[in-house]
């Protein structure tokens, strides 16, 4: 067999003459790149502003900085366990002892859980932004359906019953005298479990179980459910959870 023949060879072909022009361009190419490997550029102006210093909580134009007047520490009122400010939490159950519109909501609340119907609920939970919070996440739809939903039966007789026992426990003012005031139920909400005395104890064991509690000091608080009442009335929240 004859031998494979190179591409060009033999065929009446003369490979592409190598042009004068390519040469000098290959050698201009070359000193270039030469320059540039042993004389540093420097870089073209740029015309990026530098950044600003970050802004500090102490300066007035950074947007996380509390408006002024606002209490410093404030938390979720649903989920914290011990007062916003200086002022020491107040422990009672002495109903007396409450503002008329308190004393009047915790009436209402405990009528409507005493029937047995959760719709009686719906005028003092309200509507709009003004609803009473009854979970520590959003919730979509009706509160009442979402109320009854959380129960350990369809009608929601279950939840009832927990309301109406929250609200038969004795309560903790919290703030007294501030802004921030709120009246929550049951007090063991502002306490800590460690320190509750053993009458306290079956006091809690009539919400809880036992089963609970050690989940509960396991997590270091009280996360049942709890209820808030603000000075002028106003149900707050009743939800469970940390």
């Amino acid at each position: 067999m004859a031998g494979r023949r190179d591409i060009g060879a033999g065929t009446g072909r003369s490979r592409r003459p190598v042009r004068p022009a390519a040469v000098a361009c290959s050698l201009l190419l070359a000193g270039l790149t030469s320059t540039m490997a042993q004389e540093p550029v420097a870089p073209p102006p740029s015309g990026i502003v530098p950044a600003p210093p970050p802004l500090g909580l102490e300066d007035p134009d950074n947007p996380l900085v509390p408006p002024a007047g606002s209490p410093q520490g404030t938390t979720d009122p649903a989920r914290s366990q011990v007062g916003t400010g200086d002022v020491p939490v107040q422990i009672s159950d002495d109903v007396s002892d409450l503002p008329a519109p308190v004393r009047r909501m915790r009436e209402l609340i405990m009528d409507a859980a005493r029937s047995g119907d959760p719709e009686r609920l719906r005028p003092l939970i309200g509507s709009g932004p003004d609803t009473t919070r009854l979970s520590l996440a959003e919730i979509e739809g009706d509160p009442i359906d979402y109320f009854k939903s959380i129960s350990g039966d369809v009608e929601g007789h279950e939840m009832l019953a927990i309301l109406l026992e929250v609200f038969e426990a004795g309560y903790a003012r919290f703030d007294a005298g501030t802004e921030n005031e709120l009246y929550v139920w049951p007090y063991f909400f502002a306490k800590s479990l460690d320190a509750l005395t053993p009458e306290e104890r079956v006091e809690l064991f009539k919400l809880v179980t036992a089963g609970d509690y050690e989940d509960m000091v396991g997590f270091g608080a009280y996360i049942f459910f709890r209820a808030g009442i603000t000075p002028e009335g106003r149900w707050l929240f009743f939800v469970a959870g940390d």
